[in-house]
């Protein structure tokens, strides 16, 4: 376990810690986090411990700071499945519901709240959607995606007409209340609130856990560890268009260290209540502590024979008749006496094994930490320690030790100042989040192999298995790609494509943007495969815009094939080997092809891009050699050389039709007709690697016509989507950066290579809109938007009023061409 990088607050002189508010910290699956601060601000009236902050961990420093309006401290903050929604609960009661605005992952507003008022909330849950994936980690060696990862069978809390589940969240209060607010269809909340018991009394700890059959189970306690832990099954109904909640009394335990007498009245408090996981109500984890220590203990709900009185043994069993059987806690491992234990986090992998001897497999460990700066990983299953790590401020200094000999060490001097309030791992459990008690965010890499020493091939398995599983989930993989070291880069890309080229059709069909995202986002992390991560961003914006340009056809007859016209297109210039343009256009039905004038006038800057990526690739035929250069990837391609074949006759018939929609090049003699030119040399090329046919050398005479093609036609510099501002490609060392909230990071990237000239712009260069394929200027006025992950740009708000580019705008406005979220970009960082 490492420290990835650390930010924290430019200091105020007025500005105190309060070590009495407790902090929380989520962690969504898009790698957004969100968290509170202990800080207050004695200029202000407001407290500081009201403010929500969110970041996306790739720019942490670019934090949005939300004034929430709570009245009370901030208790609870809770993401839905998507990511793209946030729950905030205070000590007043008061529960909002937030999400994004303008799709913006720095821009939010609250859109629906409820309350019980005056009554604290101590735990918040939405309610299960009934999507549960479970990762099969003994088949993680398996070809097949399908028995990697599969759907489990599981009940959504509450169903609309049709099975559709029903949004909304229920919460716990301090008080003993159960309150449940229903998302209906039109916008409008159903609100309902229920005693856990007939008789009520102080909660102090709970947390809501959901079964397979679409009930709900909250675990509650008082705060003393001499009371019992008490269960209650919850169940959620819509009667007569009213909310309705049932409850019923489970099977309660005591904890182990009460009964234990020399530890009977160590422990007072409990401290800690957790579900292993939220679909798993069977098995919990409980903390209880004192001033200087604290205890944790793993507890699992068992089935058992219920014992017959001697009467009934010795009469004859009855056909079919089974043993009675009861529900009982029965505990499954505790931990020594620790150091007082201060947070926990618990993971969020779906993990379903056969072998219950697998040790070291992420998702498998927990996090504890304590009071003198410490985190302990421990295995979930036996609580046995896998590694120890210590926070910059500990004597013994950062990094990971056995525990024994970091114990010995920290014993010589007085404990740290720091330690961690408030932990959470992310979505894949490679990485964790804390806010430590002076209000800074930490972000540490948790090994695949929790802290155990393992070869190459079984850490490379272990990231390859994750990245197929958020592939499959549209998880984000930032956190996987914190262990990916630039060594293992090309054997991960090539392995995985491997592996998604075992699938089947169907699926490959559903995956194909997403690996080529994946593989771009690895190889941005080493200077040799670059260029690489240029191709697959090029060629995520070739098929965007080929399936946009296709979708505009439309049949001239109604009653005409099942085929659609770019069905039949791609047909055609599959079978058509001409090299000749026109008489591979003659085949087609042209008036399938016709669009009004101002339409293909709109969409002149995307034909654009395409006429000069063809006299890109084409002139650099000659550098094939050199895998320096980007459109290396698109030479040996014959699926995305076919596209561009046809893309290439589609717009000659449409220059038919507008010859202002053609694309402009700047040619030596004014008889060249340019088209025809790119696609024939662009069909010699393409007959090299398509995909019925072996693949072959191009020939001489095709190099040779590549290498006088810039003396017939200027070939344009292509603008490639600029560099990532982000840490993910500045954290290859193991010395942790240290960011401040609100100032852009300006580190130097990893490694000392010259960057590529491609990469590198200077200040006066020409701003580009990487989805609108058009120049903002050198100082753009308008406001941009950029993506999370691979930092493309684009323009807040659409210049264009066709109907044609409009439907090109809308397909990126939650996500960018590789799937990440959009950012506005601070006018300060523009």
């Amino acid at each position: 376990m490492e420290l990835a990088y650390v930010c924290e607050w430019e200091k105020r002189p007025k500005s105190t810690h309060c070590p009495s508010i407790p902090l929380v910290c989520s962690w969504s699956c898009r790698n957004l986090v969100a968290f509170t601060t202990d800080l207050k601000n004695d200029d202000e009236e407001k407290d500081v411990s009201h403010m929500i902050h969110i970041i996306d961990t790739e720019h942490p420093w670019d934090v949005y700071s939300i004034n929430s309006g709570h009245t009370e401290v901030i208790s609870c903050l809770e993401w839905d499945q998507s990511g793209s929604k946030l729950l905030s609960a205070d000590g007043d009661g008061q529960i909002k519901c937030w999400s994004m605005s303008d799709h913006l992952v720095n821009s939010w507003e609250s859109y629906l709240s409820s309350s019980v008022d005056g009554d604290p909330i101590i735990a918040l849950s939405w309610l299960h959607n009934g999507v549960k994936l479970a990762l099969h980690v003994d088949m993680s060696s398996s070809t097949n995606f399908g028995e990697k990862f599969s759907r489990v069978k599981f009940s959504p809390s509450l169903t609309l007409f049709g099975g559709k589940p029903m949004e909304g969240w229920l919460a716990v209060t301090v008080s003993g209340l159960v309150t449940v607010s229903l998302l209906k269809p039109g916008g409008t909340l159903l609100t309902a609130s229920e005693s856990l018991c007939r008789l009520r009394g102080r909660v102090a700890l709970a947390d809501i856990a959901f079964t397979g059959g679409g009930n709900i189970v909250v675990a509650a306690t008082d705060g003393s560890s001499s009371s019992p832990v008490q269960f209650y099954k919850v169940v959620v109904s819509v009667v007569s268009e009213k909310c309705r909640i049932d409850t019923e009394l489970l099977p309660s335990l005591f904890l182990r260290c009460t009964t234990d007498p020399l530890r009977r009245d160590k422990y007072p408090a409990v401290t800690h209540l957790k579900f292993l996981t939220r679909e798993n109500s069977e098995q919990v984890l409980l903390c209880a502590s004192n001033q200087t220590g604290s205890i944790v203990e793993c507890w699992s709900l068992r089935k058992e024979g219920l014992p017959v009185n001697n009467i009934f043994q010795h009469r004859s069993p009855v056909v079919g008749e089974k043993q009675p059987t009861i529900l009982k806690w029965r505990i499954l491992t505790t931990t020594n006496d620790l150091e007082r234990v201060s947070a926990i986090a618990l993971p969020k992998l779906p993990i379903s094994m056969s072998n219950t001897d697998t040790k070291f497999c992420p998702g498998l460990g927990l996090a504890l930490t304590f009071h003198d700066g410490s985190i302990q990983i421990l295995h979930r299953m036996s609580l046995h320690t896998m590694c120890v790590f210590y926070s910059s401020s500990s004597s013994s200094g950062p990094g990971q030790r056995s525990g024994e000999e970091s114990a010995i060490k920290r014993q010589r001097t007085g404990g740290p100042a720091i330690h961690f309030k408030a932990i959470q791992f992310s979505w894949t459990a490679l990485a964790l989040a804390g806010i430590d008690n002076h209000g800074k965010l930490h972000m540490l890499r948790v090994s695949p192999s929790m802290g155990q020493v393992l070869d190459m091939n079984t850490t490379l398995r272990h990231l390859l298995f994750l990245l197929e599983y958020c592939m499959v989930t549209g998880y984000d993989w930032w956190d996987v790609l914190l262990h990916v070291q630039p060594s293992m880069v090309h054997n991960l890309v090539e392995k995985l494509h491997e592996e998604y080229m075992r699938q089947n059709q169907a699926l490959q069909q559903v995956l194909a943007t997403r690996i080529v995202a994946v593989k771009a986002s690895l190889c941005k992390l080493s200077s040799a495969t670059a260029a690489r991560a240029c191709d697959f961003h090029a060629k995520l914006l070739l098929i965007a815009i080929s399936a946009t340009l296709k979708s505009l056809l439309r049949p001239h007859v109604l009653n005409s094939p099942d085929k659609s016209p770019g069905d039949r297109l791609t047909e055609i210039c599959a079978k058509n080997t001409d090299i000749d343009i026109d008489k591979v256009m003659i085949n087609l039905n042209t008036q399938d092809f016709v669009l009004d004038g101002p339409h293909l006038q709109s969409l002149q800057q995307l034909i654009q891009w395409v006429g000069d990526f063809v006299l890109y690739l084409l002139a650099n035929l000659p550098n094939q050699g050199s895998m320096v250069r980007p459109g290396f990837g698109f030479m040996r391609d014959g699926a995305s050389l076919g596209m561009l074949r046809e893309m290439l006759v589609m717009i000659r018939i449409w220059g038919l039709l507008k010859t202002s929609c053609l694309p402009t090049f700047t040619a030596t003699s004014d008889s060249q007709d340019s088209l025809q030119l790119l696609f024939r040399l662009l069909t010699k090329l393409w007959l090299c690697c398509r995909e019925d046919a072996p693949p072959q050398d191009p020939d001489e005479s095709l190099i040779d016509e590549c290498c006088l093609l810039p003396s017939q036609l200027l070939v344009p510099p292509m603008d490639w989507l600029p560099v990532n501002d982000g840490v993910i490609g500045k954290l290859q060392g193991k010395h942790p950066l240290k960011l401040h909230f609100g100032k852009l990071s300006s580190l130097p990237g990893q490694g000392s290579t010259t960057p590529l000239e491609v990469f590198t712009k200077s200040p006066s260069a020409q701003k580009m809109d990487n989805l609108r394929c058009i120049h903002m200027g050198v100082c753009p006025t308008e406001e941009s938007k950029a993506c999370t992950r691979c930092g493309c740009v684009t323009m807040l708000r659409s210049p264009n009023k066709s109907n044609a580019m409009k439907q090109w705008e809308q397909r990126w406005i939650k996500n960018c061409l590789c799937g990440g979220l959009w950012r506005k970009i601070p006018q300060a960082f523009n």
